[in-house]
C-alpha cells in the first residue's frame, strides 16, 4: 500500500475537500492532509487555524493526519516517504493546470505518482474563494462547509 499527500491551502477547508478524503481513504494506507505554507498570499486563517479547522472536520480515522509543509510538494513526499500526491479535479481548467503540476513533480520525483479525483457531483463546482465571497457578502455557505468553518467564516468575515 502507498501513503499518500493531500495538499493545499485549505483556507477554508470546504466539504468538497471532506469529499475528496473520504474517497481516497479507501485507496491509501495512510493519508496526510497537508497545508501549504506559503508567504505570497494573505490567507482569511491563519496556518495554525487551517490545520485546526481541519482536524475538527476530518472524520476520525487513524490513517488520517494533518500536517503543515513548506517547499516543494515533492521535497516534502520524499522525507516523510510518501509515494502519492492526490489532487482533486472539478473542471476542465483544473485538469490543465493540475496536469502541468503533475508532469512537473514527476520529473523532480519520479518515484511519486499523481492520483486525481474527481469530487461527487454536489461539489463539483465549490472552491474554497467561492466561499469566502459568499460569507463576505451574508450568504449561507451551510451547505459547502462543516458547521465549526462557516461559524469562524463568519466572524472573520462578517459584513460591515
Amino acid at each position: 500500500m502507498v501513503f499518500a499527500l493531500y495538499p493545499g491551502s485549505f483556507d477554508p477547508v470546504t466539504k468538497g475537500h471532506l469529499d475528496l478524503v473520504e474517497r481516497a481513504l479507501p485507496l491509501f494506507e495512510r493519508l496526510t492532509v497537508a497545508v501549504a505554507i506559503n508567504s505570497s498570499k494573505a490567507p482569511t486563517f491563519t496556518v495554525e487555524e487551517r490545520v485546526e479547522l481541519l482536524r475538527a472536520a476530518l472524520p476520525a480515522d487513524p490513517r488520517l493526519e494533518v500536517a503543515t509543509f513548506r517547499g516543494l510538494v515533492v521535497d516534502y513526499c520524499r522525507q516523510q516517504g510518501i509515494g502519492a500526491i492526490l489532487r482533486g479535479v472539478r473542471t476542465v481548467s483544473d485538469f490543465e493546470y493540475e496536469y502541468q503540476l503533475a508532469l512537473t513533480n514527476r520529473h523532480l520525483a519520479p518515484g511519486i505518482e499523481t492520483v486525481f479525483v474527481m469530487p461527487s457531483v454536489q461539489y463539483s463546482y465549490v472552491s474554497s474563494s467561492l466561499i469566502r465571497e459568499i460569507v463576505r457578502n451574508g450568504g449561507d455557505a451551510a451547505s459547502f462547509v462543516p458547521p465549526v468553518v462557516e461559524r469562524r467564516l463568519r466572524e472573520r468575515l462578517r459584513p460591515s
